[in-house]
């Protein structure tokens, strides 16, 4: 038998050694040293042991003693007294006599051109390679050729069903190949050391697939550039190559599978066997025997097995069955059920609080990746430097009843505090200066204070927020937003004082959920004019009091939140109104539909494309606040006008706003080869119309076009837009700049 451990593969050979008398004395000659050495060849050249070698042979001057313990027969010498015999004198020669040959011994000098010429280069370069005899060494078998690189051929059998695995083995030894890596020269010498890294690495790999009695022939030499690769003495030393014979012999197969004690999980057993997926009669492969262990330990954790252990797999290889042992002892560790989440922290962030943002439900079956998937929410949090989550048993399991297990979170705290701020520019937004502090934990668990600040060309503001994450369940947000602002927009100035409360449940970087919703009350005091294109108010400014409720729902089937690449998106928009302004009161309702899809047409190409509708239903134009108003134009819109500067045109040229709305955009996503496939290229058209009345007349569509380019970092791609009005207005310029993180959309 052959015992071997993955992944490092030892194997001892079942055969018996059989051991002879001759043996025996080479064994005793090395382990006497040179002395014993010089000794016997002296006994050797004696007549008498000459003339006893004519009636005896060696096996009868080796008593059986010597077979038992060699080493004390070495050490007793020849004669049969205790006392050792004296060696036999070699006479002592003067430096300048003749050598006495030995009439017993007769060595004929070979004929002239009976030996092979050797090359010294050739010598040095390749002592033991096949190169320089291969004409007095049996032809190898002609397979199919693989040429690696200039340097560097391996050749397969031609029937491709006795190796199946050829062209996954092919990429994996490129992958790892000394030649392939230093392929720079045509040095013989250098070829065949590493020639040499090469044929063990095949080796490796030949028996990580079960081909345990295979073989590799390597040559190192010259080529003539031939189809036959075949090497001549003229050209040594120019294109050097080295060749791999690859003979890979039986696949051995899968033997006995010995699972240790994973029959104790009862009646999972049936499924934990399933999802380790080697049989008896399998083909052997040590890749699958690491993977396998992996995948049942994930069952294990998956099926209610928190403390299951698995030892590492070791393999007995059988060359006489040509088939391998499995044995990997597996201790299920008993059944639970999920219990409460405890703190380490518990003023910080309570288990209670962490209880509550689990995705399970007391008495739901243990499972691994609802452990893993509250590590991953509490850091999301922003409140956590490190966690560290262990099951901790309450309950042991009683017969066929599981055990309860509790999850300890073992946190600590990172920085609460946040000061940033941004800065950005815009040709038809102007200046924009952001800034911002925040305590993300001023009032536990996870309630947030937020001071922003904005002084900008066309906005200033100044607020504060409040707001409550993972409020009331998983994922749940409050938020309590007041602030004030003045804003100078080309279409209408407001001064405005405003409370918003919103409860939502939204995407977030780390989780993208396929359901978002909101719902919220906004209560607004704001004073507002329109203006002409030279900033002058040109009707008088007038106060609006408006109370809304704003819904949203968006249904997300995108594969990515910020740079998805195929998919849809829908998303709606009901803001029921009750707006009071010197004109009356009105009451109306705020839609707007958006829709969004995504669809790889090549493997660095993705069409996008998106289509938004809006309307205002219940009241005339002069009773809706400028700022309540459907507008068009800019970065998330239609790129190449300005922000808001799309709609119904004042007799000045101004816009005024409308009661509908309808956009549409189409781009192309092409991911270059440029740094390392991060740079791409987005070519994009966009189209908008905005209409007096409450459904979209398309009486005057304007169209943008132009093109991107996105730098696609860890966090999402990078845009810069340049995109250039094609049938522009008035109070357009000829081109515009947009500068954001994400897609348009």
């Amino acid at each position: 038998m052959a015992h071997c451990q993955v992944p490092a593969v030892v194997c001892q050979s079942n055969s018996r050694d059989v051991v002879s008398k001759p043996d025996i004395l080479t064994r005793t000659v090395f382990a006497g040293g040179m002395t014993a050495l010089l000794t016997s060849a002296a006994l050797l050249a004696t007549p008498a042991l000459a003339q006893n070698s004519g009636s005896q042979r060696l096996e009868d001057l080796i008593p059986d003693s010597a077979v038992a313990n060699p080493e004390d027969w070495a050490q007793q010498g020849t004669g049969n007294s205790a006392t050792p015999a004296e060696p036999a004198r070699v006479p002592e020669l003067a430096a300048d006599a003749p050598i006495t040959p030995n009439p017993q011994i007769v060595i004929d000098w070979p004929e002239p051109g009976s030996l092979p010429d050797i090359d010294p280069v050739q010598a040095l370069a390749q002592p033991l390679e096949l190169a320089d005899f291969s004409e007095r060494l049996a032809p190898i078998p002609e397979g199919s050729k693989e040429r690696v690189t200039d340097e560097l051929t391996i050749v397969f059998p031609t029937d491709t069903t006795l190796f199946p695995e050829r062209d996954e083995f092919l990429d994996r030894f490129k992958s790892l190949s000394t030649v392939e890596e230093l392929d720079d020269d045509d040095s013989i010498a250098r070829l065949a050391a590493q020639s040499r890294e090469d044929e063990e690495l095949l080796g490796e790999l030949l028996r990580t697939y079960g081909y345990f009695d295979a073989q590799v022939i390597r040559s190192v030499g010259a080529e003539n550039g031939d189809d036959d690769g075949e090497n001549t003495r003229e050209n040594a030393g120019e294109n050097a190559g080295v060749r791999f014979d690859v003979l890979p012999g039986v696949q051995y197969r899968v033997g006995d599978v010995d699972l240790g004690n994973l029959d104790a999980a009862g009646a999972d057993y049936e499924m934990l066997r399933r999802a380790y997926q080697i049989t008896k009669g399998d083909p052997l492969s040590l890749d699958a025997i690491e993977n396998e262990r992996f995948d049942l330990d994930r069952a294990l954790g998956e099926r209610g097995y928190p403390f299951a252990a698995i030892e590492e797999p070791k393999l007995l290889v059988d060359h006489a069955r040509e088939e391998g042992d499995i044995t990997m002892p597996v201790e299920p560790g008993g059944k639970y059920v999920l219990g409460d989440v405890t703190s380490s922290l518990p003023d910080f962030l309570s288990g209670t609080h962490l209880t509550r943002i689990a995705r399970w439900d007391e008495g739901d079956v243990y499972q691994r990746s609802d452990e893993e998937d509250l590590r991953r929410a509490i850091l999301a949090t922003g409140l956590v430097g490190s966690i560290t989550l262990t099951p901790v048993e309450v309950t042991p399991p009683q017969g066929d009843t599981p055990g309860i297990v509790d999850i300890a979170a073992d946190i600590s705290k990172a920085p609460l505090r946040t000061l940033a701020g941004s800065i950005g520019f815009g040709t038809e937004e102007g200046f924009r200066l952001e800034g911002r502090w925040e305590h993300r934990n001023l009032f536990p668990p996870e309630g947030l204070l937020r001071l922003r600040g904005i002084a900008g060309t066309q906005e200033q503001l100044a607020g504060v927020t409040f707001r409550k994450n993972n409020f009331k369940g998983r994922d749940r947000i409050l938020s309590v937003d007041a602030y004030v602002s003045t804003i100078d927009f080309d279409a209408y100035d407001a001064e405005t004082i405003a409370l918003t409360g919103t409860f939502e449940r939204v995407s977030t970087l780390l989780f993208q959920k396929p359901l978002s919703w909101s719902a919220g009350v906004e209560l607004i005091a704001t004073r507002e004019s329109a203006r002409d294109g030279a900033g002058n108010n040109i009707d008088p400014e007038e106060t609006f009091f408006v109370a809304a409720l704003p819904l949203y729902a968006q249904l997300d089937r995108s594969n990515d939140l910020l740079n998805p690449t195929d998919g849809w998106r829908l998303s709606g928009r009901v803001s029921p109104e009750f707006s009071e302004s010197d004109v009356g009161q009105a009451v109306y309702v705020r839609n707007q539909f958006d829709a969004s899809y995504y669809q790889a047409v090549a493997e660095n190409v993705v069409l996008a494309g998106r289509v938004r509708l809006g309307s205002i239903t219940g009241a005339n134009i002069e009773e809706i606040a400028p700022s309540r108003r459907l507008y068009a134009g800019g970065g998330g819109s239609v790129r190449g006008y300005g922000f808001r500067e799309i709609g119904p045109l004042s007799g000045l040229g101004d816009p005024l706003g409308g009661r509908s709305l309808a956009e549409f955009s189409l781009e192309a996503r092409v991911r270059t080869g440029l740094f390392d496939g991060a740079l791409g290229v987005v070519p994009f058209v966009d189209a908008g119309s905005v209409g007096i009345d409450s459904v979209p007349d398309f009486d005057r569509v304007q169209y943008g076009a132009g093109i991107g380019v996105r730098y696609h970092s860890g966090f999402g791609p990078f845009r810069v837009d340049v995109a250039f009005p094609l049938n522009p207005g008035p109070n357009d310029n000829w081109i515009a700049v947009y500068v954001a993180l994400g897609q348009a959309f």
